[in-house]
């Protein structure tokens, strides 16, 4: 039966590193919904993409919903913006982020938060490429989180999330009245978060010590027509950091991330006919779609730590890593610089990032512009925006210009 290519090229596009080819051996791993992977804030992106052990922030409901619960003020409300793959000439495809968080006592707080994905207008066309008419792909996800401490040092939260992915708007897959109807694809997924903070006294002032855990989007699998169903990107983050104070005002924050997706290989050693002599060999090495689809997602995920086909060794390679450096001023002055690093055959996204920010007692704005070690990387020169609003801090000053 023919198919929309644009359902596979439009999913593509929405990460399109994650499918770059090399002259070795090349065993990405594929998702549904792979913006769910991009990150969405200034801060994070200019740190090397790692967030999940850094001092808490009003984006902790992607990275670490757990770092809620230390936050210092009482509730936030962000906004992000980026535009995406300006690298390839294109102007209408962007990724947008919103998130908010309230914090009612010492020890716990809720948070909620928006992403929306466009992929602009597409012409879509069949394999034989015949005109099918315009599209708006594009895709969204909310979701909700609780956080509360469990000890002076550590936190643990929880979010529950609702995907949706719509990339055809309802298109079939040819001008044919019997051609097979492609629609949006639906899924709910969870994030169980633990984030430890440990302050040390030093004769300059006091440094923590931080570490985090987000095991994201655990759940279901996104079907886009009634017989594949594609995983979502489950990711596993791992990371420590450091904040070193040098006087009253200087402070440098450091951090190093490990990410791993929690995704079974399609080219794989659990392959009904895999041949451990030739690993390389896709006809007879890989699943076909019928059985990867049948694979469910708890058990994908498990088999996700041992399934590459060279072993152990490849299997490292999909751990990616991020690392970053911030400097402050004050806390109101900031400087940030990363690097985001992606084995060449499993996506080969190295990316320096550089960032700043600039933080009052109620307004926060933060910027981050990425570099790519690859020339012909599309993410290269991709920029960020986010904007924050201390909300609690915002009603102190009204109260206090009441007062007078």
């Amino acid at each position: 039966m023919k198919k929309i290519l644009l359902v596979i090229s439009a999913a593509v596009l929405a990460y399109m590193p994650a499918v770059a080819q090399t002259a070795d051996y090349n065993n990405p791993i594929i998702t549904g919904q792979p913006s769910l992977s991009i990150s969405p804030d200034a801060r994070g992106a200019a740190m090397g993409d790692a967030g999940v052990a850094t001092n808490p922030d009003m984006n902790n409901q992607y990275w670490n919903p757990a770092k809620y619960a230390f936050m210092d003020m009482r509730g936030g409300i962000n906004a992000s913006y980026t535009p995406w793959l300006r690298k390839l000439g294109v102007n209408d495809i962007d990724l947008a982020y919103i998130s908010g968080f309230y914090k009612w006592d010492d020890v716990q707080a809720v948070a909620m938060s928006l992403t929306y994905f466009t992929m602009g207008n597409v012409s879509m066309m069949d394999m034989n490429s015949t005109y099918l008419g315009e599209a708006h792909p594009h895709e969204f996800s909310l979701d909700a989180s609780y956080s509360r401490k469990l000890h002076e040092y550590v936190s643990m939260g929880v979010a529950l999330r609702l995907i949706y992915s719509d990339l055809t708007n309802g298109m079939k897959a040819s001008t044919d009245n019997n051609s097979e109807p492609y629609h949006a694809a639906v899924t709910a997924a969870a994030d169980v978060s633990v984030y430890y903070k440990q302050p040390i006294s030093l004769p300059m002032g006091e440094s923590y010590l931080t570490a985090g855990l987000n095991l994201q989007n655990l759940g279901g699998k996104l079907s886009y027509n009634d017989r594949t169903r594609n995983f979502i990107p489950a990711t596993m983050r791992l990371g420590v950091g450091y904040e070193l104070p040098f006087d009253n005002y200087n402070r440098l924050q450091f951090t190093i991330e490990a990410r791993k997706l929690m995704v079974p290989s399609k080219k794989s050693n659990k392959a009904p006919n895999f041949d451990p002599s030739n690993p390389e060999d896709n006809n007879t090495n890989q699943y076909s779609t019928e059985d990867y689809s049948a694979l469910s997602s708890v058990k994908g995920i498990f088999q996700s730590f041992g399934d590459a086909p060279y072993g152990s060794g490849e299997e490292f390679k999909e751990v990616g890593w991020g690392a970053g450096v911030e400097y402050s001023y004050n806390r109101q002055f900031f400087g940030r610089v990363g690097y985001s690093h992606e084995d060449k055959t499993k996506g080969n996204r190295r990316l320096v990032q550089v960032g700043a920010g600039f933080h009052l007692s109620i307004f926060m704005l933060d910027f981050a512009y990425t570099i790519a070690i690859a020339p012909t990387n599309p993410l290269d020169q991709t920029m960020r925006f986010t904007l924050g609003f201390d909300l609690a801090g915002i009603k102190d000053l009204v109260d206090n210009r009441k007062n007078k």
